[in-house]
């Protein structure tokens, strides 16, 4: 079985049912509502450019699924998918579409969609949403279409930091010196304590996602500045922070399993961060660990997806893990119990990366000053552009995000995601970093 019949099997019980895919990206704006929030951790984000990350999914659903977007795919590159054999499914778009709102948002808005929908509830179609939040389950109830999934609440519960780190603990698994801060008057002792360690201390929101809803603290002058933003709230007001030592020169793990309806526990793969010159440049695969941190990854993945279904979750689970300088292995950072990216490109290295191959998921991120075609970007990547299986290069896997940020009004940032296909590690991270290279000179970037 493929990667989205076993999924089909783990969370339905049939290989054969069909999937209707929402891609919710950051589904955690969602849970974070009314939860405490940093000082000024909560930065501005391209909301129009992440919603349009939706469009990943058509390379997800296999043959029969269909993917709710919140518009049509440019013809160009829906005809690229095709060529090349990277989309199997069919697309269905929401008649309304707010650049500003996630794609549920949308197709809560849209009747005809909402028909069509009606119209699929066969006893064996189900919503697939990247995760699910109260609005996946107002579109479940509108449309007749049962989730594969667990409840909201149970999905928002299951993804907190705090809830990650209480599990840790109770798990007996190696965890990153830290804590739990509970309420404001608690995080003066705790960031006094971890500071005392030495080195850098991470203040982490617990439903914070994309890097934003944390505050790296260098010293005590950082601490005390911290402290004096967040504690005029009073001491007993609400906090739900995560407060951990910062681990050095640390390779930064994401693997991911599923979590079947009936408790089974299945691993997929394990990813690891790429960065040159300290910056970071994407995630490569495969990843071969150390034996011993192999050992000990395999063990979590077990004990964290039991614990999981004993909460009452079933379905894809992502983690965040670190391999430290040392080999030493911190087997869970943080649960994200939902789709992760990984899965998004699951199907890609199944059909597109055989044994022997090596690949970069890569975000490349371009100051536009005007929109770009995609064929503008073949040309620009020219004989980089992956072309169908056998085949290095770079495999485009999202063009919706490129000129989503355009509002006519001046110049704008957009991203293009990317699978940088090579035969060793070293010449996937020479096709990402010559397809950078171009990708700017088409934007008129200048060095």
């Amino acid at each position: 079985m493929n990667f989205v019949a076993r999924l089909k099997k783990d969370l339905t019980g049939d290989a054969g049912a069909r999937f209707v895919f929402v891609n919710n990206f950051e589904v955690e704006r969602s849970w974070a509502v009314g939860e405490p929030k940093l000082p000024g951790a909560g930065i501005s984000f391209a909301g129009a450019t992440v919603n349009r990350m939706e469009e990943m999914g058509a390379l997800l659903a296999g043959e029969g699924d269909l993917v709710v977007l919140k518009a049509p795919m440019d013809p160009a590159f829906a005809a690229y998918l095709a060529r090349i054999g990277a989309a199997d499914g069919s697309t269905l778009i929401a008649e309304h579409n707010d650049p500003d709102a996630m794609v549920t948002e949308d197709a809560l808005n849209s009747p005809e969609l909402l028909g069509r929908l009606r119209e699929l509830a066969d006893g064996n179609t189900y919503l697939m949403p990247l995760g699910i939040s109260a609005s996946e389950e107002a579109l479940a109830k509108e449309s007749g279409l049962p989730l594969a999934g667990s409840t909201a609440q149970i999905c928002k519960a299951v993804n907190g930091k705090v809830f990650s780190r209480g599990l840790v603990d109770a798990l007996g698994l190696r965890q990153v010196p830290g804590r739990v801060v509970h309420t404001v008057g608690q995080l003066r002792e705790a960031l006094t304590a971890q500071l005392a360690l030495g080195g850098r201390v991470v203040v982490k929101e617990s439903l914070g996602v994309s890097g934003r809803g944390m505050v790296v603290v260098e010293d005590e002058r950082g601490a005390n500045r911290l402290l004096r933003l967040i504690e005029r709230r009073g001491a007993e007001a609400p906090a739900n922070l995560v407060v951990e030592s910062w681990i050095e020169h640390a390779q930064d793990l994401n693997y991911q399993f599923v979590v079947s309806r009936t408790g089974g526990v299945r691993f997929e793969t394990v990813k690891a961060a790429v960065l040159k010159n300290g910056v970071h440049q994407g995630h490569r695969f495969p990843v071969e660990l150390p034996p011993v941190a192999a050992r000990e990854l395999a063990e979590a993945v077990e004990k964290i997806g039991r614990a999981l279904h004993d909460e009452g979750f079933f379905g894809m689970v992502g983690v965040d893990a670190m391999l430290a300088a040392d080999g030493t292995l911190y087997p869970c950072l943080e649960i994200n119990a939902r789709f992760n990216m990984s899965t998004y490109q699951s199907r890609i290295a199944e059909k597109f990366i055989p044994e022997g191959r090596h690949a970069i998921a890569a975000t490349f991120s371009l100051k536009l000053r005007r929109e770009h075609t995609f064929a503008e970007v073949e040309s620009a990547l020219g004989d980089l552009f992956f072309t169908g299986a056998g085949d290095t290069g770079v495999l485009v896997n999202n063009f919706a995000t490129l000129n989503a940020a355009n509002t006519g009004e001046g110049s704008f940032h957009g991203r293009l995601y990317a699978i940088c296909v090579g035969d060793s590690p070293e010449e996937a991270l020479a096709v990402r970093t010559e397809a950078e290279r171009r990708l700017a000179e088409m934007a008129g970037e200048t060095a």
